[in-house]
């Protein structure tokens, strides 16, 4: 089978997700590609910081979200020996120092207000098995397989891969990308905040360990520990409450909610922690966006803000194509002349706050 449409966006996380719905107001045919069967089913990044925030305020999309999931961050701490020893405050009285929202809460804002156009066409549980390509060389499509097992090809103008940091469309483009360690990697796990638990992000270093807490949306802490780099296999072999024990030792009033919630290793999440830079984000008929064009680590929650950027700026571009029927190719390459400098910035200030994060904690 085969079908027609003007843009084929690969991967409906939030950048896939925020430019089919940009796209789709705008009149533009676009199909929307998801691996997953249903939205945001793993840990990911979900703090919007204040670019984030515009982007999705300028389209009027931060209001379809339900209340219940936007839970603004009041200040970020910074504790040794079971004491604040720094506090970072907003920058305005009723400012924040980012907003918690539940990926699948953002996503299902995303698509419902997508699928109130008939010009937009989204399928969950599809997978990518090849990329199309014309007689002139440009790319033109892809080859899927759908969730019910039957072989398609999807015939576009464009192609976007948005399909995170082992993007599937970057690697059968053959797009290098180099990538870089950061000497660490993270267990994530969620509990049930406490009784009067405030909406505060903590962070700390307790037994050698760096320990992070992200009150999240709907009543619940997320956990993150840094852990060596490629080290979880042989940690696994060790009981896990060593970790919880930490986690005790640093933040006691958590006990009850970590006893009663993280009962053994399958109560974790495993982050590979790596950054990386595609070589070129387009090529003629294709553009990457997102993790696809330029993975970030969790430091400074910048990943996912960094990509809502991108979908905002390539929307902008495609629109003045498709309403001019100009050749795409242009604006594929305007992307990443508008956004690889402020990418590559944000990459850099990363590094820049993991080398300095021990000077948080000299008073």
């Amino acid at each position: 089978m085969e079908r027609q449409t003007e843009i084929c966006i690969v991967g409906g996380g939030p950048a896939g997700a925020l430019l089919a719905c940009l796209l789709a107001r705008r009149g533009a045919d676009v199909v929307l590609i998801e691996k997953q069967p249903v939205p945001g089913p793993s840990f990911r990044g979900e703090i919007l910081n204040g670019d984030g925030e515009r982007v999705l305020s300028k389209h009027g999309l931060l209001e379809k979200i339900e209340p219940e999931a936007v839970l603004p961050l009041i200040r970020l701490e910074y504790w040794d020996n079971r004491r604040v020893v720094k506090t970072v405050l907003p920058d305005t009285e009723d400012g924040n120092v980012g907003i918690h929202i539940p990926q699948a809460d953002l996503l299902h804002a995303l698509l419902d207000e997508a699928a109130a156009y008939p010009n937009f066409t989204y399928m969950p549980g599809t997978t990518v098995r090849g990329l199309l390509r014309g007689e002139d060389g440009r790319y033109a499509g892809v080859k899927i397989r759908t969730g019910s097992g039957q072989d398609e090809e999807i015939r576009s103008r464009v192609v976007v891969g948005a399909d995170g940091r082992y993007s599937s469309v970057r690697r059968y483009a053959g797009i290098p990308a180099s990538t870089e360690g950061h000497g660490y990697d993270l267990l994530w796990a969620r509990i049930p905040a406490p009784e009067g638990w405030e909406p505060v992000m903590c962070s700390t270093i307790q037994n050698g360990q760096q320990l992070h807490l992200f009150t999240q949306a709907r009543g619940y802490v997320q956990v993150g520990w840094n852990i060596e780099e490629d080290s979880y296999k042989e940690l696994r072999k060790r009981p896990f409450e060593e970790l919880t024990d930490t986690l005790i030792q640093a933040f006691p009033k958590l006990e009850p909610s970590v006893r009663s919630h993280i009962k053994s290793w399958q109560d974790f999440v495993l982050l590979d922690i790596f950054s990386s830079r595609s070589e070129r984000w387009a090529r003629p008929g294709l553009v990457l966006i997102g993790d696809a064009a330029h993975t970030m680590t969790p430091t400074g929650a910048f990943g996912l803000n960094e990509a809502l950027c991108d979908a905002d700026v390539l929307h902008e571009e495609l629109l003045v194509c498709l309403e001019s029927s100009q050749d795409p190719n242009a604006p594929l390459e305007r992307l990443e002349q508008r956004r690889r400098a402020d990418v590559e910035s944000r990459q850099r200030e990363q590094v820049a706050m993991e080398s300095a994060y021990d000077q948080n904690f000299n008073i």
